[in-house]
């Protein structure tokens, strides 16, 4: 009874966040910049602490860990990406999404992710299957070479990890795109619309994959770091490989070897410009 009252909370919250996310959208989001160069709007800023006030008096002992605010400390943390791809949703192009997990124990439990501008809601309950609009969802069964298979993922300055060496890799075998929110391509992911995603990670924060991973490996996919390690949700998270399950171990080695190559030539690079700097 309780996941089912926590997924209904989850989904009147998708319904305030759609209305704030629409209501900026067509006209001036108040645009600022963080210091990692990152967007934030006024929409983000809104909805995190609308979030705050509702679970301060539907869930009083539970946390909220949002983008843009947090609240409280407990083991039932409510993780919310206000508005993912906000780049894009600065610039008027309607691919941006909400999203929202309770993690227990670091582990999400339960996950919306809504898209306002096709009124697509996608859900999940660990052990429930995973649902757009309330119709179940499976992820395909494509390898990477397969004609139909399509990948997505992102790069921007503050990226934790330098994933173009691995994207030199693996483009050789399937179709990349890049859509502006990585939360919106990986429920694409869910849907089996998309094969895989890859995520570099921003340093220190954990927002965009807690409804991502149970909703994905509800529909049948897989989700660990960009080492394919487990991690929890309620601490900052080391990146991300979104997948189908099928192409996972390939995604996992491709990135292990490719990062690690990527890793060793930075600390060279970086030994070197200190020397040169003694002199």
């Amino acid at each position: 009874m309780e996941s089912n009252e926590y997924l209904n909370f989850a989904k009147e919250m998708c319904s305030e966040a759609g209305k704030i996310m629409k209501k900026y959208f067509y006209q001036d989001s108040g645009i600022s910049y963080k210091g990692d160069r990152t967007i934030v709007t006024l929409a983000d800023k809104e909805i995190n602490h609308i979030l705050i006030e509702k679970v301060k008096e539907k869930f009083p002992n539970h946390s909220v860990d949002g983008e843009e605010e947090k609240f409280g400390e407990s083991k039932y943390v409510w993780v919310c990406a206000p508005v993912d791809g906000t780049a894009m949703y600065a610039r008027h192009i309607p691919v941006a999404v909400f999203s929202l997990a309770l993690v227990i124990d670091g582990v999400p439990e339960v996950g919306v992710v809504y898209d306002p501008f096709l009124d697509n809601l996608y859900s999940a309950i660990k052990g429930q299957g995973a649902y757009c609009n309330d119709e179940k969802i499976t992820v395909n069964a494509y390898k990477l070479e397969d004609e139909k298979s399509i990948g997505h993922f992102d790069m921007w300055p503050a990226a934790e990890y330098n994933v173009i060496p691995v994207m030199n890799e693996l483009y050789k075998k399937t179709y990349f795109v890049g859509i502006g929110s990585i939360i919106r391509a990986s429920v694409c992911v869910a849907s089996g619309d998309f094969t895989c995603c890859i995520f570099p990670g921003t340093k220190g924060k954990n927002c965009d994959m807690a409804a991502v991973k149970v909703i994905v490996e509800e529909a049948g996919g897989k989700v660990t770091d960009l080492f394919g390690n487990e991690q929890r949700y309620d601490e900052p998270i080391n990146g991300a490989l979104i997948s189908n399950g099928i192409v996972h171990d390939e995604l996992v080695k491709s990135a292990k070897e490719k990062l690690r190559i990527w890793d060793k030539i930075s600390k060279f690079i970086c030994r070197r410009t200190a020397i040169k700097g003694e002199f």
